[in-house]
């Protein structure tokens, strides 16, 4: 079932997301639905915080649905290490036709739990640290223009409110 997005301004994408301390069904159906809706919107990364779900979740796959052994499901993610830095052109779902550059770190180590439970250790560099990172910020209430600079946030926010005036956000 595809979920609705939620975009900037929803006081769900600002909240410190809840972990997971369930891994049954319901945690499959919950993922199922997120990944279908981010393979639909296209994604390659897609928190449970955008659809409105509380939780420390993520669904990831580079991909996009094309090579079944990129995709991911990342429950309770936590950075243990960080390395070098990358620049480059970041968007999100939930602040769809906005892309800018951002600075991450080049590799990191993140250690997290699959589907199961089961805890699980994640190196990734360049394109799938940078979606991690992305990734976890949404579960920390934090939006990939927090990351500019305060000039090109603020004219984020006001094209924003320009197009939330004229009914198009």
């Amino acid at each position: 079932m595809l979920l609705p997005i939620l975009k900037y301004g929803a006081a769900e994408l600002k909240k410190v997301s809840s972990p997971v301390d369930f891994f049954n069904g319901e945690l499959e159906r919950i993922v199922r639905n997120m990944t279908e809706t981010m393979y639909a919107a296209p994604g390659i990364g897609l928190a449970a915080a955008q659809v409105g779900i509380n939780l420390r979740l993520s669904t990831v796959d580079l991909s996009v649905g094309e090579d079944e052994k990129q995709f991911m499901v990342i429950c309770n993610p936590e950075i243990i290490s960080a390395e070098g830095t990358q620049k480059g052109e970041e968007g999100c779902l939930s602040v769809p036709d906005f892309t800018e550059t951002v600075v991450r770190p080049q590799k990191l180590i993140v250690r997290a739990q699959d589907i199961r439970g089961d805890e699980m250790r994640i190196e990734a560099e360049g394109l799938l640290a940078r979606c991690l990172c992305h990734e976890i910020d949404h579960m920390n209430g934090v939006l990939f223009f927090e990351h500019l600079s305060a000039l090109k946030r603020n004219l984020i926010r006001n094209r924003i409110r320009k197009l939330a005036r004229a009914g198009e956000w």
